[in-house]
């Protein structure tokens, strides 16, 4: 479970102010100290950060010093332009290795979001790739993909920086290759990989070996399944996780490593008088376990509905403007970082996170509390 959360200030500690010093009137640590109470009480552009920290001034000033008083909002997106991600990055994984010190067992999905009216004419928006861990609900890390490149390269790079070590990895079908399954083996995990057209001869080879079994009788192929029904909102949904080890069928299964067995999920939906069917398919480096195949796959979708969902529609994540230089980045790793202090109280109130970052700007030692100034 989660510890305490470490002191806000002690967060950016370790970040370099790219300031030149004789011109700094706000020390980098209370200026994004400012800047995360601005977003956790509802802020979600350097101006709105600006008018929030005037109105609370004389309670800010009871854990900072602002000798200066509040940074303008100019002063906000040229630290956030000037700051190096990278180094802003590695300051909130310290973090949450001291918020989170042993991820395993659970599992970490990987994912992608495009910030989408982040980038400026004629450039690619940004696009992070986090790892959020299913079980803590909290962010462990997440890496920019390069100019002119796209998941398959900040996937590693990503996975590097992680302890994963007796975890199960679960990424879609953009990150299923070779070197990304090697990757996670590296860091002593297991993989579950989603299989799609980007592999057309795995999955071929898998959709022609479900065909045969599903026309032949069951017993004649070694198997597991497993089988959860779900009823919500006027819909009946039947998913069943069939799992294989009969890597022979497979072309060139050495590539894959310590590829173990292979699933085919069929879902069927049935609302309002439709049925729906849909299959999946996923290659794991995990012993055959139906069952265990299919809490991976269901987890995996928490990194949608409980981060991707929530910054955009809390945090209006596709709604940011900053684009000068790291600014962008800067602001999207500090909206990660609240996401998880919001995550990581003990208290667990009730309550979306919309209700949360309205008490958090009502209540002065709600927010304290949240931030470890108390």
């Amino acid at each position: 479970m989660p510890k305490t959360a470490v002191p806000i200030l002690d967060i950016f500690a370790t970040v370099t102010d790219p300031r030149h010093p004789s011109k700094v009137q706000h020390p980098l640590p209370e200026l994004l100290t400012v800047a995360v109470c601005g977003v956790l009480v509802g802020a979600d552009t350097f101006e709105e950060i600006e008018l929030w920290a005037k109105e609370k001034l004389p309670w800010l000033r009871e854990y900072l010093a602002l000798p200066n008083g509040v940074p303008s909002h100019d002063t906000f997106a040229r630290l956030f332009g000037l700051m190096d991600p990278d180094e802003f990055e590695a300051a909130f994984r310290r973090w949450v290795e001291g918020v989170l010190p042993s991820v395993s067992p659970q599992i970490v999905a990987l994912d992608g979001k495009t910030s989408r009216r982040s980038a400026k004419a004629c450039q690619a928006p940004l696009h992070l790739v986090s790892a959020f861990a299913a079980d803590a609900h909290v962010i462990l890390g997440q890496q920019a993909t390069a100019t002119k490149s796209n998941e398959k390269t900040a996937i590693p790079e990503l996975l590097a920086t992680l302890a994963l070590e007796g975890c199960i990895v679960t990424i879609d079908a953009m990150g299923t290759q070779p070197s990304t399954a090697q990757a996670i083996r590296d860091r002593r995990a297991d993989y579950v990989l989603a299989v799609k057209d980007n592999q057309p001869q795995l999955k071929e080879a898998i959709d022609d070996f479900f065909e045969q079994f599903c026309t032949a009788p069951p017993a004649q192929t070694p198997h597991q399944v497993n089988e959860e029904v779900s009823k919500a909102h006027g819909r009946v949904e039947t998913r069943r996780c069939y799992v294989f080890d009969a890597l022979d069928c497979l072309p060139k299964p050495a590539r894959w490593p310590d590829l173990r067995c292979f699933a085919v999920i069929e879902s069927t939906r049935e609302s309002q008088g439709k049925t729906e069917h849909q299959r999946r398919y996923y290659i794991s480096s995990l012993a055959p376990n139906a069952e265990q195949l299919a809490k991976a796959v269901r987890q995996h979708w928490c990194i949608e509905n409980q981060v991707h969902w929530c910054l955009d529609v809390t945090f209006a994540d596709d709604q940011m403007r900053a684009r000068t230089a790291y600014a962008g980045h800067n602001l999207a790793i500090l909206k990660r970082l609240t996401l998880n202090l919001i995550r990581l109280d003990p208290v667990k109130r009730k309550g979306s996170f919309k209700t949360k970052r309205i008490l958090a700007a009502s209540s002065d030692e709600y927010r304290a509390h949240l931030l470890g100034l108390e």
